[in-house]
């Protein structure tokens, strides 16, 4: 019970700021305020970063719905639907955001962090999608966890920064290393919990099935 509790719990939290940013990517979308430090190259490049907020917030909004075994079990069809709209937005917006990591604020750490991501980001996609092709089913929900655990990359990354921001460090030097705060620690305990709940659910096949 006190696990179903907390399952619910982190997962209701983890929709809010979802939705959350993406409201705020969408304002953005609409009223072009970046901040005043990103602004130039975003302007320049207007067309590739509506395409990654676009992409972005498709991701965003759906990927937690992916992740509710009653959705999943009573309407099959309509998980499957909209786990192929996720995977469309993951494609345009890691696309997207794998050209605009070459024109990232903070030089050649952000361009390599934000590449990984966007790479990351494609390629466990990539993998999952194959995955579920092939009816392999826990190795399809692996790669969507870690796939997720990506994507919510955009929701760190707005928490961490006014975090480091107010606390006294410079915007340069906290976006240098924001860059990958955003993203690492996401994989790791994605990583930490997927092999947690396939542990409890089938313990004989936990590790040959996460390995896969």
């Amino acid at each position: 019970m006190v696990m179903h509790l907390r399952r619910r719990a982190g997962w209701s939290l983890m929709l809010l700021l979802s939705l959350a940013i993406v409201a705020y990517a969408g304002a953005l979308l609409v009223t072009r305020a970046f901040p005043d430090e990103l602004g130039p190259s975003l302007h320049v490049h207007s067309f590739a970063i509506s395409q990654h907020i676009v992409g972005a917030m498709l991701a965003l909004a759906l990927g937690p719905f992916q992740f509710l075994s009653r959705l999943r079990n009573r309407y099959l069809n309509v998980h499957r639907w909209m786990g192929r709209l996720y995977l469309l937005g993951v494609l345009v917006g890691g696309s997207s955001g794998l050209y605009l990591a070459a024109f990232s604020y903070g030089g050649m750490i952000t361009h390599i962090a934000f590449g990984s991501l966007a790479v990351l980001w494609l390629a466990t996609g990539l993998l999952a999608y194959r995955a579920i092709r092939a009816k392999r089913i826990e190795v399809h929900r692996h790669w969507m966890t870690l796939n997720f655990s990506l994507t919510l990359a955009g929701v760190m990354l707005r928490l961490w920064v006014p975090v480091m921001v107010t606390s006294g460090i410079p915007f340069e030097a906290a976006y240098l290393v924001v860059s990958w705060l955003c993203w690492v620690p996401n994989l790791v305990v994605a990583e930490a919990v997927f092999r947690a709940s396939l542990r409890r659910a089938n313990p004989p096949a936990a590790a040959s099935a996460a390995a896969g």
